[in-house]
């Protein structure tokens, strides 16, 4: 088996997918076996695709904000890893970034998951990223509603971006209801 170093090194340099990226392939990942909490996301946006910073933008300081954590605890990579569905910028759509490249679900993230053994916590953000996950028809809204349901070790969230400010505004239980038990479990998590 791989250790972390050689498969984070490895992804780094994949450039598999380049000729479908809009700008250079700059996988971005934050990974270490101590983590304890995953942040399973769609793929980084324009700004993180820039900086090399995951969530280095106004949907990290929302979903930073919705976690109750500070900015040094989310990117403490063995409190928190970061693995998108894809870790290259796929490019601006219509309504938003395009969706994620598949390749690269399918080439790195069972192989960088089997190095995380100490995760209590998998917070699935967004419909490409629930997609992959809970493999049901569900939408966004009817997974995110049902979380008491959904058990301890992994929880839906709608994206972050200020795109879904309407979704928040439609769905005031998640501010509510739900984002103080996200905060209680992280804090309890993260001690």
């Amino acid at each position: 088996m791989e250790n972390i170093n050689q498969l984070v090194n490895q992804l780094k340099a994949c450039r598999e997918c380049a000729e479908l990226l809009p700008k250079e392939a700059r996988p971005i990942v934050q990974i270490s076996p101590k983590a304890r909490i995953v942040i399973a996301g769609q793929a980084p946006g324009a700004a993180a695709n820039k900086s090399g910073i995951a969530f280095d933008d106004a949907s990290g300081a929302r979903l930073r904000e919705w976690l109750g954590v500070t900015k040094a605890q989310f990117y403490d990579e063995n409190l928190f890893a970061i693995l998108p569905m894809a870790f290259c910028y796929p490019g601006k759509g219509k309504s938003g970034d395009l969706p994620p490249i598949k390749v690269c679900a399918d080439k790195w993230r069972e192989k960088l998951l089997a190095q995380l053994t100490n995760v209590e916590l998998t917070l699935v953000i967004g419909q490409y990223a629930q997609d992959y996950y809970f493999n049901n028809k569900q939408t966004v809204t009817e997974r995110v509603s049902n979380w008491a349901s959904s058990g301890d070790s992994m929880l839906a969230l709608p994206h972050p971006s200020p795109r879904n400010n309407i979704w928040l505004k439609r769905h005031p239980w998640f501010e509510l209801a739900l984002l103080p038990q996200v905060q209680q479990r992280v804090a309890s998590i993260l001690g």
